[in-house]
């Protein structure tokens, strides 16, 4: 019997990606005719070092490249995408003062990156003392969606790096956004908590924003080499099917590299499987519909 990976009529199988699904590369999507309004993504996970900011730089920074002006707003104290980027965090306007005073106007705190078409509302510790500030406002779950209602038009996407909580800010920015991308890297712990997860998703949409949608899982910080990242994944799509985008992010070196450099990966080493993997993202993204 032959043990190659062909069907019985002789004719090859598709090669299978690391989700278990034909391994395929979507098309480069066409220049956009006109800009904005934004859709606007939450990136959101509240366990801590799963890659969220490192999407949010990467993912924006490959958008960019195919067209697409981005909006990345750090809602994170720890201020990593903006030093991912960057950008000044100390002496700029930041995202926590637009959030306490509202007679401030956004653009006012939008800085320009290295990389054409993406821009970046920066934070920095300072934002860690703004549930505190805002647990007495009137509708203070819509505080950000008014800020960035504001620049809405002026951008294709609005990406919303979120700290690694589900507290007031995260529920914010799920009432601001209109769709969620959860980074879960490829470990068992990780992935008990998208359960959690997405019981808060499931809140927001039926208390503060019913139009809230999960774009999609993407699996991060894969490694096939292990058997235990090849059980996670197997779990991962079990659970959660086509919401496991096909994408999948490798562990590489050229990520916290990049982050040092305080540039995306797709400007540090653009010819590198790092960059071409966003840039994946960003299509199959366009190609599911979650960004125009």
């Amino acid at each position: 019997m032959s043990t190659s990976n062909e069907t019985l009529t002789g004719m090859e199988a598709p090669a299978l990606g690391p989700t278990r699904r034909p391994a395929r590369d979507f098309a480069v999507p066409a220049p956009l005719k006109s800009h904005g309004p934004a859709r606007i993504i939450a990136m959101c996970n509240q366990k801590g070092g799963v890659g969220k900011t490192t999407t949010s730089i990467n993912l924006g920074a490959a958008l960019a490249e195919y067209g697409r002006r981005v909006l990345a707003v750090d809602f994170d104290p720890q201020g990593a995408l903006s030093a991912g980027l960057g950008v000044d965090n100390h002496d700029a306007t930041t995202i926590y003062d637009l959030l306490l005073n509202p007679r401030l106007d956004p653009r006012d705190a939008i800085q320009r990156t290295s990389t054409p078409g993406l821009d970046v509302i920066a934070a920095n510790i300072d934002l860690s003392a703004a549930e505190v500030h805002l647990v007495n406002e009137v509708a203070r779950e819509q505080i950000l969606a008014r800020v960035l209602r504001k620049v809405a038009d002026d951008y294709d996407l609005i990406l919303v790096d979120c700290q690694p909580s589900l507290g007031l800010l995260t529920v914010n920015a799920l009432t601001a956004a209109h769709g969620v991308l959860i980074p879960l890297e490829s470990e068992f712990f990780a992935l008990r908590g998208v359960a959690l997860l997405k019981e808060t998703i499931e809140k927001v949409q039926d208390r503060l924003n019913p139009a809230l949608q999960l774009d999609g899982i993407l699996v991060t910080m894969y490694d096939s080499r292990t058997l235990h990242a090849r059980e996670v994944m197997e779990r991962v799509v079990d659970a959660f099917g086509e919401t496991v985008l096909e994408t999948v992010v490798r562990r590489t070196v050229k990520f916290p590299d990049a982050s040092v450099a305080g540039v995306p990966v797709t400007q540090f080493a653009p010819d590198h499987s790092a960059a071409e993997v966003y840039r994946q993202l960003a299509r199959e993204l366009i190609h599911r519909g979650a960004i125009a």
